[in-house]
């Protein structure tokens, strides 16, 4: 069965956006951004939001609009992941894109049980925060950035209950931002 995860920036007192939407603080060096192109191969099915998925289609142009080996590498890597997008508002998408056709927990449950390999990641604080409250996220991957913004959008929604998790693995990098891979407990 394929591991679902949930990775983005974090500040450190627990937000992935400030007021506004503001992300210009999570923006990654060259170090942070090598190690999301190393990890990015990884990524079987990446599943987000309408906001999300629009904020990343710069990546569907990126040979014609950016020049960087590193940038036009994370491209290419990125373009061949399969997308779903959970959007009530889109009629179509572009590039290895398609719009959900099941709720949210009937997607997850059928890319699990799907063949392929790497794992199914969550992309956009507000579906994340869906398959939280529906226990549904098998790893937590944090890059938390030195950082206080005091309000803005959670990583992590309100809860009825807490998730127990394991620490998988740390790394600090020049930059001072540090990653944390945990996983959810399991309980019989």
């Amino acid at each position: 069965m394929r591991t679902v995860i949930y990775s983005m920036s974090v500040s450190l007192d627990g937000f992935i956006a400030g007021l506004g939407g503001d992300i210009s603080w999570t923006a990654p060096d060259q170090e942070l951004f090598a190690f999301h192109v190393q990890q990015t191969p990884g990524i079987g099915t990446e599943l987000m939001g309408r906001r999300l998925y629009e904020e990343m289609l710069v990546w569907e142009t990126a040979e014609t609009t950016m020049s960087g080996a590193d940038l036009l590498e994370f491209a290419r890597i990125w373009k061949a992941i399969p997308k779903v997008v959970f959007s009530t508002t889109l009629e179509q998408v572009q590039g290895n894109a398609r719009l959900a056709s099941d709720d949210v927990a009937g997607e997850v449950a059928r890319l699990r049980e799907a063949p392929g390999e790497g794992v199914i990641s969550v992309g956009g604080a507000g579906l994340a925060s869906t398959l939280i409250k529906r226990d549904l996220i098998d790893e937590y991957r944090l890059f938390v950035i030195p950082v206080v913004l005091g309000r803005g959008t959670p990583y992590f929604p309100p809860l009825e209950r807490a998730i127990e998790l394991e620490l998988l693995e740390t790394r600090t990098f020049g930059s001072r931002v540090v990653y944390l891979r945990n996983r959810r407990v399991q309980r019989g």
